[in-house]
């Protein structure tokens, strides 16, 4: 699942980045509103997840879902994580275009080069993550205790981001 999750960033990503090569993304700067909009979007769905992870009293194989809808869901929630999240939208606008050379034309293919690549070396990080936590996981969860503990710490770690975007000035 945690690969999965991985897939739905990148492929956010992707469309982050076609947003901030076709200029899409400077919208978010012309227009702060819209800054504010898709902050507090962000910081409710965080705040969501902390309230299902704070809920979840499942173990492994206890009325869990069936793989299919739980791997879906684990890229969806992912992808909306990123396609939510402003900072990444600040990051294509400040930081990506420090790095294209307008003199050598073709900016645009420039942007979505740069964003590719950052794509790439996310996932392979965020991949990485995924595949290791989801075999410590595995283990970790064999506990009634553990698996509580890991949600109440999931849940806290998603509302303290939730609270932080909701009251981050920009």
């Amino acid at each position: 699942a945690g690969v999965l999750a991985a897939c739905g960033v990148a492929c956010a990503m992707l469309v982050h980045s076609a947003a901030a090569a076709l200029g899409l993304s400077a919208l978010f700067a012309a227009l702060p509103v819209l800054y504010h909009v898709l902050r507090w979007a962000g910081a409710a769905y965080l705040l969501h997840l902390a309230v299902k992870a704070f809920r979840d009293r499942s173990l492994p194989g206890e009325g869990a879902a069936p793989a299919g809808p739980g791997l879906r869901r684990a890229f969806w929630q992912g992808a909306v994580t990123n396609l939510l999240n402003p900072k990444v939208i600040l990051f294509n606008i400040a930081f990506l275009p420090q790095f294209v050379d307008p003199e050598l034309g073709h900016v645009r293919e420039q942007l979505l080069v740069l964003g590719l690549t950052i794509v790439t070396m996310g996932f392979v990080v965020d991949g990485s993550v995924g595949l290791l936590s989801g075999r410590l996981s595995a283990l970790l969860r064999r506990s009634r205790r553990v698996a509580r503990g890991l949600n109440v710490f999931s849940g806290t770690v998603f509302a303290a981001l939730a609270l932080r975007l909701a009251t981050s000035p920009q």
